[in-house]
């Protein structure tokens, strides 16, 4: 893709090579000549790697990489990931725990939006910092990052668990568990990718049900401590439990081939120039500020309603076991029909929890329970499946740079998305009717930017693989 090319509108956007060659009702698939990253991808040959053993298959990828594809070592290092995004993902799947939980505690005289602003300093960390651990990960490896991450994380959840003013909150999990996390997110993705190509996308979805499992042990174990030793042991017990996890994912996770010769991860403000990347952008933008209002308020909505203390803090692991799946599979069927057309399935899914479960039914178990199953299995492919979407926009050689200019933007929609969601809870007096048409919206907008992104890559034809 070249960087001079000018801006184009919807109506010029280039795709009079992509026309189909048969009969529009059968899916096409454009991206033979368009070979997705080495990261976050899923298995660009339905004909290779299908087979869900062990056993090594080494592979050789277009740019003269060969990988191995399976055997013990690199198992073991999707299985170090796993437990680093246990640690890294799953904490970021309990912030709605810790929030219901502040805010009737330590900051209970605090509004909505100002307590979501230590969760929205989190998540924009976690994502901000990727950009420049990255680049430190291909040149030195993921060894000294993911113990750098471990000790940020554990000596953060210390200083969490005796903190008592906004500020302390915001520092201790905010600035240094985000940055603790981002140092564990990030290489334990890249390294997977360092093993696996034709299952890559199998890898890649087994290693991030490690936050959705997180997510799930997290919130049961800190409701239990709550109520036996409270909040500050419950927190410490915590931190010994990632510090454990991530001494274990140190020693798996292994990187295998040479830094990259030439590559920039740097942003690059001008590929905005090309529209099908602006709009994906845009799209993922919309996604990310939508997603982190109901992860982070779903608890406190629940004890809103009127549920016990007890369902308020289960309600959040049924989200993240849905979350799981959710994670998973989009990435095998992505494979099958194109990660726009999955990643656009998937939203329609999300507006359909939000707008037409959650307002209506979300004041009655049954009705909340299916919010959280549902939208836990939608919001899941926000993870595995956007990335490849930048992927398709550009060539491998290219990846890095895109990938860092489109989170560059996306980070700070985690930074205001649950703010602005406290905020118009606030200004409604603790009614979540707005909070949850505004996400319905959100997603809305999302939608249709990433169809848009499409349009401009292989025109008008809903039933293109892209």
């Amino acid at each position: 893709m070249s960087e001079s090319r000018r801006p184009l509108d919807i109506g010029e956007c280039d795709h009079t090579d992509l026309e189909p060659t048969v009969n529009e009702k059968e899916p096409i698939d454009v991206s033979a000549g368009d070979h997705p990253p080495p990261l976050f991808v899923v298995p660009s040959n339905p004909g290779q790697g299908q087979e869900h053993d062990l056993e090594r298959r080494t592979t050789t990828a277009t740019d003269g990489e060969t990988y191995p594809d399976g055997g013990l070592e690199a198992w073991l290092v999707v299985l170090g990931a796993w437990l680093a995004l246990v640690s890294s993902l799953g904490l970021m799947n309990t912030l709605a725990t810790f929030q219901s939980y502040l805010t009737t505690h330590q900051l209970a005289d605090y509004d909505e939006g100002t307590i979501g602003w230590i969760f929205s300093v989190y998540t924009f960390m976690v994502f901000f910092l990727g950009l420049y651990i990255g680049p430190l990960f291909d040149k030195h490896g993921p060894r000294w990052l993911i113990l750098t991450g471990t000790i940020f994380v554990c000596a953060s959840l210390v200083l969490f668990s005796i903190s008592t003013e906004l500020w302390h909150f915001i520092l201790s999990l905010g600035i240094f568990c985000g940055t603790g996390c981002s140092l564990l997110f990030t290489p334990s993705f890249a390294a997977v990718g360092h093993w696996f190509q034709t299952r890559r996308g199998l890898a890649m979805g087994i290693a991030s049900t490690g936050g959705s499992i997180g997510g799930i042990v997290f919130p049961l174990m800190l409701e239990a401590l709550f109520a036996r030793v409270g909040w500050a042991w419950a927190v410490r017990a915590l931190a010994l439990l990632c510090l454990v996890l991530c001494a274990a994912a140190n020693l798996l996770i292994r990187a295998r081939l040479p830094p990259a010769r030439g590559a920039s991860a740097r942003p690059d403000f001008r590929i905005f120039g090309d529209w099908a990347f602006a709009l994906t952008t845009a799209g993922i933008f919309l996604l990310e500020f939508a997603l982190f209002i109901p992860v982070t308020y779903v608890s406190s909505y629940a004890r809103a309603q009127g549920f016990s203390e007890s369902f308020s803090f289960q309600i959040l692991p049924i989200l993240n076991a849905a979350s799981a799946f959710g994670r998973a599979l989009p990435g095998y069927w992505g494979d099958k029909i194109g990660p726009f057309n999955i990643n656009l399935i998937m939203i329609v899914f999300s507006i359909v929890a939000t707008l037409a479960i959650w307002l209506p039914a979300g004041s009655y178990t049954a009705g909340l329970v299916l919010f959280a199953v549902t939208f836990g299995f939608a919001s899941g492919s926000n993870v595995s499946i956007t990335p490849v979407c930048v992927g398709r926009l550009c060539r491998t050689q290219q990846y890095g740079r895109y990938y860092a200019t489109c989170y560059t933007i996306v980070s700070f929609a985690c930074l205001v998305g649950v703010p602005i969601g406290g905020n118009i809870l606030t200004s409604n007096g603790g009614d979540y009717w707005g909070v949850i048409v505004f996400t319905g919206l959100v997603y809305l907008g999302a939608l249709i930017a990433l169809y848009l992104a499409k349009v401009c890559k292989v025109g008008w034809q809903p039933w293109v693989i892209f």
